[in-house]
């Protein structure tokens, strides 16, 4: 891209980014631990392999981005535009994601844990091979979506839609799934456990595999033959 800068490895301060001419550019290998990047128009750039730990992204515009390989543990997303994004092999475990736009962002081979997710804005949001154990994803859409590999061990799934959706060997063991929706969601290659007989009713209209089944019919203290 014409005009395209590339900071590599290195430590890189909000003052360096603000002398740069108009992005979009591209951080590779840099360090911005507990940087200050809150506000930032960021439309467009690209981050690989970046320590984030600590960052502050607040209110930032970092739509269209794409992020790499980059450890942002305990980053702060809160109220940022990350939509149309692509966001692969990253760690972002306990990160906030509060009031963040994520429509069509693709987010692939990714750690969430103890993510806080709470009234972000999510449309076409796709998540695989993630980790989201512990994340906080309340009111969340995952209606029709075909989700692979994504461990929502834990999570908070308070009224979720997960209708029609396909969940391939996904995790919903001991989550917090009051108030979701699941008629039509195919849940055979999903692990079911910890699932207890007052949310066992939110399946009804779900397709399950007779083991899945038995399991369930286990949290009733039955033995199935």
């Amino acid at each position: 891209m014409v005009g395209e800068t590339i900071l590599r490895d290195q430590p890189v301060t909000r003052a360096m980014l603000d002398a740069l001419a108009p992005g979009p550019h591209a951080l590779i290998g840099c360090d911005l631990e507990e940087g200050d990047l809150s506000g930032m128009d960021l439309t467009g750039w690209t981050f690989e392999r970046c320590n984030l730990r600590k960052c502050d992204l607040s209110g930032a515009r970092i739509a269209e981005s794409h992020w790499t390989s980059c450890r942002g543990a305990f980053a702060n997303f809160t109220g940022t535009d990350l939509s149309e994004s692509a966001i692969r092999g990253c760690d972002f475990n306990n990160g906030s994601f509060r009031r963040t736009v994520l429509t069509a962002t693709r987010i692939v081979g990714s750690k969430l844990t103890g993510a806080d997710f709470t009234d972000a804005r999510a449309m076409d949001l796709m998540f695989e091979e993630s980790l989201l154990i512990n994340a906080k994803l309340v009111g969340f859409s995952f209606r029709r979506q075909s989700l692979k590999q994504v461990d929502f061990g834990q999570a908070d799934l308070r009224k979720c839609d997960f209708r029609q959706a396909v969940l391939d060997d996904c995790s919903l063991r001991d989550a917090n799934v009051a108030g979701a929706r699941f008629d039509g969601a195919d849940l055979r290659n999903a692990d079911l456990g910890g699932i207890r007989l007052g949310d066992a009713g939110l399946f009804r209209g779900a397709t399950i595999s007779r083991d899945q089944a038995g399991q369930l019919l286990g949290e009733l203290g039955l033995n199935v033959r």
